[in-house]
């Protein structure tokens, strides 16, 4: 069984790589059945997420989540990944989870903006500085010629540490403080927070611009608010999106987006090579996970050793 850490990890999931895997996976398909959670104890939360290619590959990823870890000095999360062969069972590598998850998760939203976002975006407005967020240049330069980011973080020091590590990438960066006005000049604009109220608001949204919504994943949680959804072309990774996401959920309650308006998933985006859309209309994309692209991304890594 062959073993890769973190920087391993990242080393075999280079962005244009790790796209195409992607791309290719959502349209081959595989098996996802529902993760699994189980309270370990009191402390303790563990996720485990499927999925297999029949004949070929099976993979899991457990995420361990560790509310009181914080008082420990240690990180709230840890995940791993195990890559079998689907036909013996065989184990075949355990692979950083952590790494896999940030780097798909950039990958996916970069993968949806090859389709959704106009051809001439250029300024993108990152709104997070955390690990996905450090990571989201990086992936939509593979698929847009991106020179000029924005960051903005409620850490203002956050957002100008990711600022400096950008620039020693020879990424062109800067940090905002007025989002509104960042929001308004930009052509993409990709949220990776854990915010639970909206920061992004439509009125703000320039036309034919792309929104890119990443950090909500529970119904509690949102990035946008209704007026993000109104006359945009809806798209989400898959399903479960409609079931989970709190940007989703709200302005389907109040009417002002129905579940028969979200144009398809990202196996739909994936399967179109060229989308047909208007340049003025504003996209969005909203995204929750879904473990076909960790597999994906496990069978990357394995196959480059």
């Amino acid at each position: 069984m062959k073993q890769f850490d973190a920087a391993a990890t990242a080393r075999a999931l280079a962005f244009p790589a790790l796209i195409d895997a992607l791309e290719r996976q959502f349209v081959a398909g595989c098996e996802v059945p529902a993760r699994h959670v189980h309270a370990v104890g009191d402390a303790l939360t563990a996720l485990v997420m499927p999925a297999w290619v029949p004949g070929r590959y099976f993979g899991v990823k457990i995420v361990n989540v560790a509310r009181g870890n914080a008082a420990l000095g240690l990180p709230g999360i840890f995940a791993s990944y195990q890559l079998f062969d689907a036909s013996t069972g065989a184990p075949l590598a355990l692979i950083d989870g952590g790494e896999i998850t940030a780097r798909r998760t950039a990958a996916a939203s970069a993968l949806a903006a090859s389709r959704l976002a106009r051809e001439d975006a250029r300024r993108q407005l990152i709104v997070g500085a955390g690990r996905v967020g450090g990571l989201l240049a990086q992936a939509y330069r593979a698929v847009r010629r991106i020179d000029d980011v924005m960051v903005w973080s409620r850490d203002e020091q956050s957002a100008l540490r990711l600022v400096v590590k950008l620039a020693a990438e020879g990424i062109p960066a800067r940090v905002v403080t007025d989002l509104a006005t960042a929001a308004a000049t930009a052509d993409i604009v990709s949220c990776a927070t854990l915010a639970n109220e909206p920061l992004i608001h439509g009125e703000w949204l320039a036309p034919g611009s792309h929104l890119d919504l990443i950090g909500g994943f529970t119904p509690a949680m949102r990035e946008a608010d209704d007026a993000c959804f109104a006359g945009a072309e809806v798209w989400i990774d898959t399903a479960d999106a409609l079931a989970k996401a709190g940007d989703l959920l709200h302005p389907i309650e109040m009417g002002v987006l129905r579940r028969a308006d979200v144009r398809g998933t990202l196996a739909d985006l994936a399967a179109t090579r060229s989308l047909a859309r208007d340049p003025a209309a504003r996209t969005v994309f909203k995204s929750v996970g879904t473990a076909l692209e960790d597999l994906a991304a496990a069978i990357l890594v394995y196959e480059s050793r």
